[in-house]
């Protein structure tokens, strides 16, 4: 890009999960940590170069494919994924995922309410005419993170909770957020994992006390 560049020292540090150069309340982080990992699962890496008042050039390396004839073999169907007429408070700060979410959820069957913050899932929760039967919250938000999300809302309507995020589980738990044993999707996640992760969150007893 031709913007106005990073030091030496704030590039040494992108690729660390939760560093931020935002102040608070006006995002999360880079993103740059969710970057590196998909990158270091398909077996590549990546490199950064910026000057001040000159850009930035983030270059992607991937090892070369090299495609094998295989015979054709016919087209097993695959599962359709699972639907459901639950209600789901979804929690999202990032707009353009709450709408692909709430989309593959409703043509799941669900009943979805939207939230775009910690907040606002908070008044949802509050004046929702219907019982929700599960919160799908992403984890690192501006205000409050999910877990302590829901906690709130456990604290006062027992409900049921699944913890999206782009970064790894492990990590998220090595900062203190999560813990074992709870209901997690990594993004980015497709149609049938989201589908399957929901029903195996709805289909656990409510806990009783905090995670």
């Amino acid at each position: 890009d031709n913007g106005r560049g990073m030091d030496q020292e704030t590039a040494d540090h992108v690729f660390e999960p939760f560093f931020t150069t935002k102040t608070t309340g006006q995002g999360t982080g880079l993103g740059l940590a969710t970057v590196y990992g998909v990158v270091s699962q398909n077996r590549g890496f990546v490199t950064v170069a910026s000057q001040i008042g000159k850009g930035t050039e983030f270059r992607l390396f991937f090892p070369a494919h090299k495609p094998i004839a295989a015979p054709l073999v016919p087209k097993v169907a695959e599962a359709r994924p699972l639907n459901g007429r639950e209600t789901i408070l979804l929690v999202e700060d990032e707009e353009a995922i709450l709408k692909l979410s709430r989309i593959i959820l409703e043509k799941l069957g669900y009943t979805v309410l939207c939230a775009k913050s910690p907040e606002e899932a908070l008044r949802q929760a509050k004046t929702a005419q219907v019982g929700i039967d599960l919160l799908v919250t992403d984890v690192i938000m501006p205000e409050m993170n999910g877990h302590d999300l829901w906690r709130e809302i456990n604290g006062k309507q027992k409900v049921r909770c699944l913890f999206i995020s782009g970064y790894t589980a492990d990590i998220i738990q090595n900062q203190g957020i999560l813990f074992e044993n709870v209901h997690f999707l990594q993004k980015p996640f497709t149609v049938d994992a989201l589908a399957a992760k929901v029903r195996e969150a709805l289909a656990a007893p409510v806990s009783e006390e905090p995670m």
